[in-house]
């Protein structure tokens, strides 16, 4: 599935503009016209994918196949992250080290790095229900634990009740808040692609496309402008527009998928990014730069949404590209390529 590949490369692309437009612009996200229309779908589709490609038909589970396919992914998401994150430190912070990596560690978020190891949690649980669901011979797990992992995700947006729970050392350390909020979507992207005929057949109906078009448009609507759903049930109108806007770039790249080939620019370059994906996620921290006069502008003349994604997304592809390219001098070490990006 190239289109696949150029799908993730375009994920990976918008979560680099959206920290140029967060880190690097400093703009307000209360007042960004692109920030949080970005924040709904971008990392949602990222474990979508993961959760997609984590799905292997011919895989026979064991203790033995168990183990070393954790350790490997141990190694993978890991141990990158801890050293970009304490080069970041070093070339970036102002503050002493320690303190700063201490701060980070403290931090749900890991500074910025808490994709990886939250990414190795969620396929530690995935591994254990996909034995589950190949020793049972159904799918019936895999649903189930989609059902747990949206439970978890709406005492997300409880916090009446769960809110002291948060901020406890387990969960601060642990970012199992993060986990809780996307981990549904990469159960959802696994239940895709086991059921990838179905779900196409789906996508090609004469419906479907026009409803989820129409949900995602009255949800964003609602959670922006209307907000007939407040408090904590304006959730309703946020998940409705992250599930609707996260198919409609599936639907979008499967359709067109013939624009997205190795044989076009377009699809070329977006495939590049997709397999570098874990490469530019480790060093984009590091390359952004430092733009808050750019914020301060697109703040001052906010509404301007075509203006705000362009630029952002302008300086996104001159750090991809940069990110690329510090990649492939490190790869030229055998070490730094097994060890740091995890290919031998």
């Amino acid at each position: 599935m190239e289109w696949l590949d150029a799908m993730r490369g375009f994920t990976m692309i918008l979560v680099v503009s959206y920290h140029v437009a967060q880190m690097g612009f400093v703009q307000s996200e209360k007042i960004s016209a692109s920030l949080p229309f970005l924040v709904l779908f971008r990392m949602p589709l990222f474990f979508f994918v993961s959760g997609f490609l984590a799905y292997k038909s011919r895989e026979v589970w064991n203790a033995d196949y168990f183990s070393s396919l954790l350790w490997k992914k141990l190694k993978i998401q890991v141990i990158p992250a801890l050293v970009f994150m304490c080069v970041f430190i070093i070339l970036r912070s102002r503050m002493e080290f320690f303190d700063t990596l201490c701060r980070f560690m403290r931090s749900p978020t890991k500074g910025g790095y808490w994709f990886t190891w939250v990414l190795l949690q969620m396929f530690f649980v995935y591994y254990v229900f996909a034995a589950i669901s190949q020793k049972v011979r159904s799918d019936a797990p895999v649903v189930l634990l989609w059902v747990l992992a949206l439970m978890l995700y709406l005492s997300v947006n409880m916090p009446h009740e769960f809110g002291k729970y948060w901020k406890t050392p387990f969960f601060m350390y642990s970012s199992v808040y993060e986990f809780f909020k996307f981990f549904h979507f990469f159960v959802m992207g696994n239940l895709v692609r086991r059921n990838w005929s179905k779900v196409q057949r789906l996508f090609d109906s004469q419906w479907f496309s026009t409803l989820v078009l129409i949900v995602a448009f009255v949800s964003c609507a609602d959670f922006f402008r209307w907000h007939v759903f407040i408090g904590e049930y304006a959730n309703i109108s946020k998940t409705s527009a992250m599930y609707s806007l996260l198919i409609i770039v599936v639907m979008f790249f499967r359709h067109y998928q013939d624009s997205f080939t190795k044989d076009t620019f377009i699809g070329s370059k977006l495939q590049y990014v997709g397999v570098r994906t874990l490469d530019i996620y480790l060093l984009h921290f590091i390359l952004l730069p430092k733009l808050p006069m750019v914020g301060q502008f697109l703040d001052s003349h906010s509404p301007n949404f075509v203006l705000d994604i362009v630029l952002s997304m302008s300086v996104a592809l001159v750090v991809v590209y940069f990110c690329c390219l510090v990649s492939n001098v490190l790869r030229i070490s055998p070490v730094f390529r097994q060890y740091l990006f995890g290919r031998k």
